[in-house]
């Protein structure tokens, strides 16, 4: 085995991305602080060619450089709003079709894996604060409430770690539907 060289690697232009077909997912961003988290937020969207994030409340926004720090340029390929509220943000969104779905610890929650993914449906996945989480008035509005099983003593993750398991659990559940 070798490993490709920079040059190998088939990327898409930022044009050619932005014309690609999306995952019929898009990214919530519930008062985000760390840069650093949005930023490489920006970069797992652009990996897993996610529709849009929304960026809400506190959660910094483009252009901003500790953003870009992490993003790498993904704040150029993948589209984004800012909205004051994520309240508001997924009220739109569930009447736009989307399925609401929290990344949180909470009461009836839903192992990530035992969730299968509807190729038909519409998701916005919500991702909350580094130390809070998702806000409660948004979890009680959330259609489900995912979490991911931890093992360890601390049982939180990184916010930016968080999205790109769900958004690898997306993308893997709708590789097998359609294969």
């Amino acid at each position: 085995m070798k490993k490709l060289e920079t040059s190998e690697i088939q990327r898409l232009s930022i044009e050619e991305f932005q014309n690609t077909r999306k995952n019929n997912f898009v990214i919530v961003l519930d008062d985000v602080r760390s840069l650093h988290n949005v930023g490489s937020t920006f970069r797992t969207a652009d990996a897993f060619a996610a529709e849009k994030i929304y960026l809400c409340g506190i959660t910094g926004t483009p252009p901003n450089r500790e953003i870009q720090k992490t993003a790498l340029g993904a704040t150029e390929s993948v589209i984004w709003e800012y909205a004051d509220h994520t309240i508001d943000t997924i009220k739109k969104l569930k009447n736009q079709g989307y399925t609401i779905i929290s990344i949180e610890q909470a009461h009836n929650s839903t192992f990530l894996q035992n969730f299968n993914i509807d190729i038909d449906k519409k998701y916005a996945l919500v991702f909350g604060n580094e130390v809070f989480g998702v806000n409660a008035d948004v979890v009680a509005n959330s259609d489900i409430c995912l979490e991911i099983p931890q093992f360890g003593t601390k049982h939180s993750l990184n916010v930016s770690v968080s999205v790109g398991i769900v958004c690898w659990h997306f993308i893997n559940g709708q590789l097998k539907t359609t294969n």
